[in-house]
């Protein structure tokens, strides 16, 4: 298998006729760039929301205006809603992404409501749950949002790992 971990995520994604979908705020569509360079990730990839504006994330994504006014789009449960929702927005013939990725933070070179660059929040949905990832990562800009595609594809392919380690525990 390939050392290309989207090359592993496509090849993954296509044994199990599973989709993905992401949500991307920081890292303004280099997740979903990433996933697509991969020669067939068009059976595994439906499609990305690039929500930069906290306000899209709420009218696009469905993410809880109230959540938003309260903390603001550098959040653990916005990266969550964001993964959760994108898997039905970005629906195929009725049927959802089975795993929905988002990625929030802070790129910098400013902070932004109190929280320095490399404040980043993951959000990873599967028919497994949701769950976020926090992260806090150095460098400059470019550096934050690379880090942080990098670590979105290890995160999905740590939850396709859990959720077929679940699914052989189940079967025994």
């Amino acid at each position: 298998m390939s050392a290309d971990p989207a090359a592993r995520l496509v090849a993954e994604l296509t044994e199990r006729r599973w989709t993905v979908a992401v949500a991307e705020s920081l890292t303004g569509g280099l997740l979903a760039a990433r996933i697509v360079s991969v020669p067939g990730a068009s059976v595994a990839f439906t499609g990305g929301v690039v929500a930069y504006a906290t306000e899209l994330k709420a009218s696009l994504l469905g993410v809880d205006p109230g959540l938003l006014a309260a903390r603001g789009p550098v959040d653990p449960v916005v990266a969550q809603q964001m993964a959760e929702r994108v898997r039905r927005v970005c629906e195929v013939a009725g049927r959802p992404a089975e795993l929905g990725l988002a990625t929030t933070g802070v790129a910098g070179p400013d902070a932004q409501d109190g929280h320095p660059p490399g404040t980043v929040h993951l959000g990873i949905a599967s028919p497994r749950g949701i769950r976020s990832v926090s992260l806090e990562l150095a460098g400059d800009r470019p550096a934050i949002r690379e880090q942080t595609v990098a670590r979105a594809v290890e995160e999905a392919l740590s939850e396709l790992a859990e959720w077929r380690d679940a699914s052989a525990e189940y079967r025994s």
